[in-house]
């Protein structure tokens, strides 16, 4: 069998079967080899410094040291405030809200347990505590489910009477749910699914849960929580979605994570929304409203002020500003505007411009905006203006486009420590924790846990092949949205992918042979320790070292493949082929979709 790659080289059944192994390699700073082991070893250290979408910007007057520092500083402030131990069961942590006191006894809620997970995956590194407070997290999560579907989290405890309790309803808000299972995937990468907690099945748990019980079935909105469905009465909840909800990156990993389609159905919803609201209710502002709801009687999706609601109070259901960009919509800035920088889509480009250049024509620096807008831009819903729930996710938007940098750069020192201190009280858990997951976005510092590719393989003839590998799960890109078709592997990579596709167990303790084992990524050194181990690795060649990030040659792949079959020997590539050549992802990804059983 021969396969013909858009270079024109042609390879024999050695590679096919050689492309099986290759496949389910994931690369360098992607990688998570914690899909096959787990341990306390962070594979994805802070900071990352990612390369986001072609075009976007960061800060340019501080340095990226400094950056880390501030972030750093940050998350040191949040935890030392925010992140408690449970009291009557000190292996659980939650993330305390109510510095601000006016939320009676409440001690947490889902939005915030979902924000320090996230948090703390992402930070791992510079904390080296990060593991066991995720972990706790994870497992306060866990003791506090929803009535209506155990894999999401109840959205309010309270400490009552020694004990935590679920309070004020005992069901779920879509907003928790999704943070929660996309830091379980981050965690995946970052520490590995093989330990005590399988973070990648729970966060699938978690996905699959979402999708039953908090989307609408036939309209494929966010709903906004598990309660929706069973509401009686009016309003009619089933027909209202939140934009603060429209995590679209977050989405797309779900998708990469079940390959349910109805994933894909939810995004293309999503899009449509924003851009048809923004259309018709802000096109001079790009501002999102609270809450919308369906209009089924011309189908389309309107801020709930369009209504007139039934209730005892008048309003749909937290304030007469339900209809307006107030402390929900504050986020959208920050939400919508991830995926753009992770992902390169443009689905959503021109509302968060849009909004970039109302904001920047309105305001002369960040302390004025206000704290919530009529769409129009032109009610001031509050007295205070510069609260860091509304500035922070503005920094976010402003990295779209270069014509924002001294924006950004304002946007930037306005929420430093220095100027806005986590202590103060008026600092209070809400603003703090957007203030820091912003920060983490704008010092290149947010990571997608399987790597959305979608930025670089539009147009490439292995596009399709490329794409449908990824929507299998079975080939990672990079975590900033690129696949880079056409470079080749390395060494360190096909190890992983070797001992993947070997299943290989460690056999205790072992010291690598190799004088360079101090430079073998955190990623790959698991599984070039097992390939030692089981000695396919370790005298392949007439080095005593591994050279981890050169690439690995045609050849050499062969004579492992060999060793690992425990082969005498193995078929040539095909004549004409050079052993010494390389083997792009792209052309894996085609040679796979040839031949995609194992060997």
């Amino acid at each position: 069998m021969e396969i013909c790659s858009g270079s024109g080289r042609r390879y024999g059944i050695t590679l096919l079967v050689l492309a099986t192994l290759l496949f389910s390699l994931v690369p360098a700073n992607a990688l998570a080899a914690g899909t096959t082991s787990g341990s306390d070893k962070t594979l994805r250290p802070f900071p990352q410094h990612m390369k986001y979408t072609t075009g976007s910007i960061k800060p340019n007057h501080v340095t990226q040291e400094q950056m880390d520092k501030e972030v750093k500083l940050l998350y040191d402030q949040y935890k030392k405030k925010y992140i408690k131990a449970n009291p009557y069961d000190k292996s659980q942590y939650y993330v305390w809200y109510n510095d601000g006191g006016w939320n009676g006894d409440a001690i947490t809620v889902s939005e915030a347990h979902g924000y320090g997970m996230m948090i703390t995956a992402l930070m791992a590194g510079h904390d080296k505590e990060a593991k066991d407070l995720f972990d706790g997290m994870y497992r306060y999560f866990r003791a506090h489910p929803s009535a209506l579907h155990p894999d999401l989290m109840a959205w309010q405890q309270a400490d009552r009477d020694g004990a935590i309790y679920n309070v004020n309803g005992t069901d779920s808000a879509i907003d928790g749910d999704m943070d929660i299972a996309y830091s379980l995937l981050l965690a995946d990468k970052q520490w590995g699914s093989a330990g005590k907690i399988n973070y990648r099945a729970e966060a699938i748990k978690v996905i699959r849960a979402i999708l039953e019980s908090e989307v609408h079935p036939d309209h494929f909105h966010l709903q906004l929580g598990d309660w929706v469905p069973g509401s009686k009465g009016g309003p009619d909840f089933k027909n209202a979605t939140r934009p603060s909800d429209f995590m679209l990156q977050h989405m797309k990993e779900f998708y990469k994570a079940t390959g349910d389609e109805r994933w894909l159905k939810v995004i293309e919803k999503t899009y449509g929304i924003v851009n048809s609201v923004v259309s018709t209710y802000s096109p001079s502002t790009g501002l999102l409203p609270d809450f919308l709801y369906l209009d089924e009687k011309d189908g389309t999706y309107k801020p709930v002020s369009e209504f007139t609601w039934n209730t005892e109070s008048g309003y749909f259901l937290e304030s007469e500003f339900d209809g307006a960009y107030n402390y929900n919509s504050c986020r959208t800035p920050w939400r919508i505007g991830t995926d753009f920088l992770l992902t390169g889509d443009k689905g959503a480009l021109k509302q968060l411009t849009t909004l970039n250049q109302f904001v920047t024509s309105k305001h002369d620096e960040p302390g004025q905006i206000w704290s919530g807008y009529s769409l129009d831009g032109k009610t001031k819903l509050s007295e205070w203006d510069g609260g860091l729930d509304f500035t922070a996710p503005m920094m976010v938007s402003a990295m779209v486009d270069s014509s924002n940098q001294q924006w950004l750069n304002d946007l930037w020192d306005y929420h430093t420590d220095a100027v806005n201190p986590t202590e103060v009280e008026w600092s209070y858990y809400y603003g703090n924790s957007i203030r820091l997951l912003s920060m983490i976005v704008v010092s290149g510092n947010w990571w997608s846990p399987t790597g959305v590719a979608s930025a670089d393989i539009a147009g490439h003839e292995a596009e399709k092949v490329i794409v449908d590998s990824l929507l299998k799960g079975t080939f990672n890109g990079y975590p900033n949205g690129k696949f880079k078709p056409d470079e080749a592997i390395s060494r360190a990579e096909f190890a992983v992918a070797l001992d993947q596709w070997l299943g290989l167990e460690a056999a205790g303790e072992f010291e690598l042979p190799y004088l360079d084992a101090a430079t073998i990524q955190p990623w790959a050194l698991p599984a070039v320790s097992r390939l030692v181990q089981a000695g396919i690795l370790g005298n392949e060649s007439e080095s005593d070292s591994f050279k981890p990030k050169e690439q690995i040659s045609r050849g050499e792949v062969t004579v492992l493949l060999a060793k690992a079959k425990k082969l005498t020997s193995v078929d040539d590539v095909e004549a004409g082929v050079d052993e010494a050549a390389s083997i792009t992802r792209a052309e894996v990804a085609v040679l796979l979709a040839s031949k995609s059983d194992a060997p």
